[in-house]
């Protein structure tokens, strides 16, 4: 059977015969069939267990008329604000209006050509925006608020366009119930409790509402309560300490549920649901993508970098300050199975505009394909800092027989490896180091080395300032075993809480010294959900809660980030 994209809009609902859907999906992102989005996969698998859903596409949200196109849903509505939050998306990390969205049609930020506010594709803070329409067109049908920007601004977050903590995203958009992390489990409990009309309470892997009389009718003794909204915005050490306990709630993969008090309600986060296993990803992955944007839409940035990868991973154990996956994809990392990832990529090799070429076999950290842990009931979930965890299992063998594998497919001729590799677990797998340099760096090999000072490289819980220097030896002597020349990517933050511009100096003069040009770099974006965020607007050391130099200023950021301008030969 010929596969066909989800419908998204009414013509393409009649041509499937369908008089209603069950599910609209509304989206920040112009819709790509593909399984790196999420709108693709959460349609997809609802699809998959017999429900029809529409997806409604970057829709004008000062009406709610394109809110009608497909009728009222029989279930409910499914808000994203898209693959990013809406604020990273729409601004830089100085709040500066990008012109420029890799998710929309020809990278163009608006609607028209017109460079107004109000007519960007993506409003600010979508998943609220998006809401309101939904709710005036249909005021009945239940709303669902999920993805990245959902998740990471379930609780009191700070917004750095507007350079102030805000409630949860949930009472702000008054919306039913909201999904966090990875909702595949959860939003196909929410369609099926809907469908059978039952109540959407306790469902793990999800928040609510509570009015201050049904949170004191609440009937679970074990709480982890935060600090309420007024709390933090009186003192902004209690947000650092919310992030804090919240990481390590999260990490511990901790079966309490979490109350946190707004302005007039309850925020309560149900327990997370399980990871899906390897089996069940492998058949969310084999889903019928079509892997193309949606007809008629002109060709969208972010496709093309990634129509012919595959996701072979899913999780982080590294838990990076300034980084939100392991909060929102989960510390546990879970790998797709060998056969799965090479029936991905035999349908990959007979899209027509395929030459030849793999170019990622990736996921948050590509090299922590089939890691696991020794210890079944460590609660840690820690496992790069400060150093790699001797319970860290590692597969070299493994991801090495993948590598082979896919590259043995008829009519691939080269696989590339093109997401970020964590350089101290290469140290520790020699043997899929020289297969990478030897067959699988596309001309580049990034790294993210992020800084090479000791105590910001602590603030950033990353590795030791003696991995990189390590690193670059023993890539560079087995480059030069292997006759082939090696170019590195690496990946550099100024301006992270803690450093200052004699941190960046001191990091100029080491890259100097290593002969590692700085390639790739940028100032630190407060984004919500990483506890390097709550440094920020805190101001406090995480391990100490003692003051720290945090660079705010415009004209402190641009002092760290001409460090590396001046002193660095920086190729454009």
């Amino acid at each position: 059977m010929t596969q066909k994209i989800l419908p998204a809009n009414k013509k393409e609902m009649a041509g499937l015969g369908w008089d209603r859907v069950d599910v609209i999906l509304v989206t920040g992102d112009a819709y790509i069939d593909h399984p790196s989005f999420g709108v693709a996969l959460i349609g997809r698998w609802l699809e998959h267990h017999g429900f029809r859903v529409a997806v409604l596409a970057q829709p004008r949200y000062d009406s709610p008329d394109s809110f009608k196109i497909f009728g009222k849903p029989r279930l409910f509505w499914g808000i994203t604000g898209g693959n990013l939050d809406s604020i990273v998306a729409n601004y830089t990390g100085n709040a500066k209006v990008r012109e420029q969205d890799s998710y929309s049609p020809s990278g163009n930020p608006y609607f028209g050509a017109k460079r107004i506010k109000n007519e960007r594709r993506r409003p600010d803070r979508a998943v609220t925006r998006y809401a309101n329409p939904a709710r005036q067109a249909y005021r009945d049908v239940p709303i669902v608020l999920g993805g990245l920007e959902a998740s990471l601004r379930r609780f009191v977050h700070y917004d750095y366009q507007q350079n102030r903590l805000r409630g949860s995203v949930l009472t702000d958009a008054k919306a039913d119930i909201l999904v966090y992390g990875m909702g595949e489990r959860a939003v196909l409990e929410i369609a099926r409790r809907l469908q059978a009309k039952k109540a959407l309470n306790n469902i793990p892997g999800t928040c609510v509402r509570l009015t201050p009389k049904e949170k004191e009718a609440a009937t679970h003794d074990d709480y982890l309560v935060l600090p309420s909204w007024q709390k933090i915005n009186n003192d902004k050490s209690e947000f650092l300490k919310t992030e804090l306990a919240l990481d390590r709630h999260s990490r511990s993969l901790s079966r309490q549920h979490v109350l946190q008090q707004q302005q007039s309600a309850w925020i309560v986060q149900n327990p997370p649901q399980p990871a899906l296993t390897t089996a069940e990803l492998d058949k969310l992955y084999s889903l019928p993508y079509t892997r193309n944007i949606h007809p008629g839409t002109a060709d969208v940035p972010a496709r093309q970098m990634i129509r012919h990868s595959v996701t072979i991973v899913r999780g982080c154990s590294g838990n990076c300050s300034f980084c939100a996956i392991s909060r929102h994809q989960g510390p546990v990392v879970v790998s797709r199975s060998r056969k799965s990832i090479i029936e991905e990529v035999k349908i990959i090799t007979k899209m027509a505009d395929f030459k030849g070429t793999i170019s990622d076999l990736g996921g948050p950290t590509a090299n922590l394909y089939g890691t696991s842990c020794a210890k079944k009931s460590c609660k840690r979930h820690d496992c790069l800092y400060p150093r790699a965890c001797p319970s860290l299992q590692l597969r070299e063998k493994e991801f090495i027989r993948l590598l082979r594998e896919v590259k043995a497919v008829t009519g691939v001729k080269n696989v590339f490896i093109s997401s970020g590799l964590r350089m101290e677990l290469l140290l520790k797998t020699p043997g899929l180091l020289k297969e990478l340099l030897q067959h699988h760096v596309p001309g580049m090999m990034k790294i993210a080395p992020e800084h090479t000072e000791e105590n910001i490289l602590r603030l950033m819980h990353k590795q030791k300032a003696d991995i990189l220097p390590g690193f670059l030896v023993a890539a560079r002597r087995q480059a030069a075993r292997l006759k082939k020349k090696i170019i590195f990517n690496p990946y550099f933050i100024s301006a992270h809480p803690g450093c200052t511009v004699k941190d960046m100096q001191a990091l100029a003069a080491k890259l100097k010294k290593l002969k590692l040009p700085a390639r790739n770099f940028q100032d630190f974006t407060p984004t919500p959900g990483t506890i390097a965020t709550a440094m920020y607007v805190s101001g406090l050391d995480r391990d100490t809660l003692k003051p720290l130099f945090v660079a705010k200023g415009g004209k402190e950021r641009r002092r760290q980030r001409k460090v590396l301008e001046k002193e660095l030969i920086v190729p454009k």
